[in-house]
């Protein structure tokens, strides 16, 4: 089961309140929050930032190697994350996906474009036509 969680690092600020956060495994991402609960929420939405980013330039997805407290990017970005990352291991064209998707074309741009939010639906079914599934998982809130 893939996954992107990646550990993250909350120091407290020097000169504020508040909490700095980065990721190693994941150098782009650095945030902020003047409390734990919002450097947490800054965290996972710069984590799905970075990641996107990384789709975005065609770059591999960083390999989480760091143990820690792990963040993941919000859900529907999660999602989008994970449709980009297996199309581009799928070895399909967007012709391909279209067909199995019985969709045109240019709705399966959008789904691979990360700056397009999508429909929850409409990326679990592009996974489904690429072999994979969409796993909900459920942790303790921190």
């Amino acid at each position: 089961m893939k996954t992107y969680a990646y550990a993250a690092q909350f120091e407290p600020k020097q000169q504020s309140e508040g909490y700095m956060v980065s990721f190693a495994d994941v150098p782009e991402a650095i945030t902020e929050g003047d409390s734990l609960s919002e450097a947490r929420a800054m965290a996972a939405d710069a984590l799905g930032v970075a990641l996107l980013t990384y789709l975005q330039l065609d770059r591999p997805l960083p390999v989480a190697t760091v143990a820690g407290r792990l963040v993941t990017p919000d859900p529907d970005v999660a999602a989008k994350i994970a449709v980009i990352d297996t199309f581009r291991t799928a070895g399909i064209s967007q012709s391909e996906l279209a067909r199995r998707l019985g969709k045109d074309e240019k709705e399966v741009r959008r789904l691979l474009d990360p700056d397009h939010r999508s429909k929850m639906s409409s990326l679990t079914e592009a996974l489904s036509a690429m072999g994979q599934r969409l796993i909900v998982g459920l942790a303790a809130a921190e």
